[in-house]
């Protein structure tokens, strides 16, 4: 079992390091930004999987059998996101930089790729949250889902753009602590048998 603080920072690092990157994020691809597009996006390529961690693990401190389903709609997620930002922020960017064009190409494919996976991350949220709030009940979790809920409908709204994009990683670090520090708050009266 991952230790309190641990759970804290897997679901509270990743978007927060993301909010930090996306404050660099052009609002439009230019052939001057490009090179800075490009790169931000290639340090976000192992940064944006790890998203997928806040759903799961706080799945996972409730219940291991739904949590597996959370941990593939978390896949998905990893799987086709990714194949937004190598598309329309790696390779955009170097298509950018060298003025080839083709982004009319790009662009459209990579937003279709990206949606499907911003489906799969609001999917694992929103089970995740239930579960964190069938934990410590409704009231409780509200203040935490409200702020997952939010900051997974805006990241695929805004994607990282500032500011909104940039806010939504901050909502997701905010509602995920608070629902991480709610499902273990009493994590001794709600612990699993030990299996060998």
């Amino acid at each position: 079992m991952i230790s309190r603080y641990a759970l804290l920072v897997a679901v509270t690092v990743p978007p927060l390091i993301t909010a930090a990157t996306g404050l660099t994020h052009p609002p439009v691809l230019t052939v001057e930004d490009a090179p800075h597009w490009q790169m931000m996006h290639t340090v976000l390529l192992p940064i944006f999987p790890l998203l997928a961690l806040g759903p799961w693990l706080v799945a996972r401190e409730v219940d291991r059998g739904l949590a597996v389903l959370v941990g593939v709609l978390g896949f998905v997620y990893a799987c086709f996101y990714t194949s937004l930002d190598v598309l329309a922020g790696i390779g955009g960017g170097a298509i950018k930089a060298a003025e080839a064009g083709g982004l009319g190409i790009i662009f459209p494919v990579a937003g279709d790729l990206g949606a499907i996976g911003s489906y799969a991350y609001f999917g694992a949220a929103a089970i995740a949250c239930g579960m964190a709030a069938r934990r410590t009940g409704w009231f409780r979790a509200a203040p935490g889902i409200v702020l997952v809920l939010v900051g997974a409908w805006m990241f695929w709204q805004e994607h990282v753009y500032r500011p909104w994009g940039v806010l939504s990683m901050v909502l997701l670090a905010a509602g995920w602590a608070w629902l991480a520090l709610g499902v273990t708050r009493d994590r001794e009266s709600h612990q699993e048998p030990a299996t060998v």
